[in-house]
């Protein structure tokens, strides 16, 4: 991949590549935006089957994460990191506390947070040599019951729209993906009374899942195409495309995972459909909204952080009207509302 075309096509203003040859470090960081504030956009550490996989993943995640703070009300910019490897085998204090004094080195202009594979001890570790840091155990913590009860208040939302209630009992919901998110996820729908049909790639969830919400296990090759109300993808991005959106057989879709769909024209497809599609970062911003009141703020009351995470069921409401009012897709709506914001902060 050439790395100043695709700055220039995502609009990034910095991506730095930083390694550390003895402790098997290799890490992209890009910074998408600061026009509203300091990027904010946590590390994922993910053994990517080559580097332009890796940077493609970052480039996509930190343009999105300008998107998501804007749209979450943050005057935060947008930022991601992803470390290449296999965090099983890398992860320690040493390494955590190099890849800190990375981050340090850009003096404020990023901020870093757990993602996929990168909890809160190791946000903890990197605060000892770094500030530039947010999620740690301290503080806020753990995002991911703020992200769960964000996509949970969306999914009411959209199904007031598109059910004619936003109640979710009976409803069959297909979870892709039983992470921290997803799980907890489960435990909201679960006692709403829905029916979950879910998959992950640990049985050991899945089993959990099953015993614990009287979830139907389901494998990979189903879970696109089972028959379902909402199909709920909370795992890697780029889940859906216009090849493989024929088979869905839902008639929602709204999950955490970032990048949902690979590019508008499968959100374009979707809407083709009658297939209402609730914009990832629209609905996943609950993470966030918990994180960036430590940096926004300089302090942190739980209390202001629940409520604004369900303020994301207005917010849902919102894009879907913008987009019934100028004739587009959601996917294409969320990208306007988001894009004004930021723009009117330039």
């Amino acid at each position: 991949m050439q790395v100043v075309k695709a700055m220039k096509e995502y609009g990034h203003e910095q991506i730095v590549f930083a390694q550390d040859k003895k402790l098997g470090l290799n890490a992209i960081i890009a910074v998408h935006s600061t026009v509203l504030g300091p990027a904010l956009g946590g590390t994922r550490f993910w053994n990517y089957a080559s580097e332009d996989d890796a940077l493609f993943d970052v480039l996509r995640l930190s343009r999105g994460m300008t998107l998501k703070n804007a749209a979450a009300g943050l005057k935060l910019g947008g930022g991601k990191a992803v470390i290449i490897g296999d965090p099983a085998r890398l992860k320690s204090r040493e390494f955590f506390h190099a890849y800190g004094r990375f981050i340090n080195q850009l003096g404020g202009k990023y901020y870093t947070a757990e993602d996929v594979n990168i909890g809160a001890a190791d946000v903890a570790q990197m605060n000892e040599v770094t500030k530039f840091v947010t999620g740690t155990p301290e503080v806020s913590g753990n995002p991911s019951p703020f992200t769960a009860r964000g996509i949970y208040m969306a999914m009411k939302a959209g199904a007031g729209l598109k059910f004619g209630a936003d109640s979710l009992a009976g409803k069959t919901i297909a979870v892709q993906g039983l992470g921290s998110v997803g799980y907890a996820l489960c435990a909201y729908l679960a006692k709403e009374g829905a029916r979950l049909k879910v998959h992950d790639i640990n049985a050991a969830a899945v089993e959990k899942a099953v015993a614990e919400f009287g979830a139907t296990a389901v494998s990979a090759g189903e879970i696109l195409t089972t028959g379902c109300d909402i199909f709920s993808p909370n795992a890697l991005g780029a889940v859906l495309n216009t090849g493989n959106v024929g088979g869905l057989r839902c008639r929602m879709v709204a999950g955490a995972a970032n990048n949902v769909l690979l590019d508008a024209a499968t959100g374009d497809a979707l809407e083709a459909r009658g297939i209402l599609y609730l914009p990832d970062y629209i609905i996943n911003s609950g993470g966030v909204i918990n994180c960036g009141m430590e940096i926004v703020e300089g302090r942190y009351d739980a209390k202001t952080v629940w409520a604004n995470v369900d303020k994301i069921y207005d917010t849902t409401l919102k894009i879907v009207a913008l987009a019934r009012e100028k004739s587009i897709s959601t996917y294409r709506a969320a990208d306007a509302y988001a894009e004004a914001i930021v723009a009117a902060g330039a």
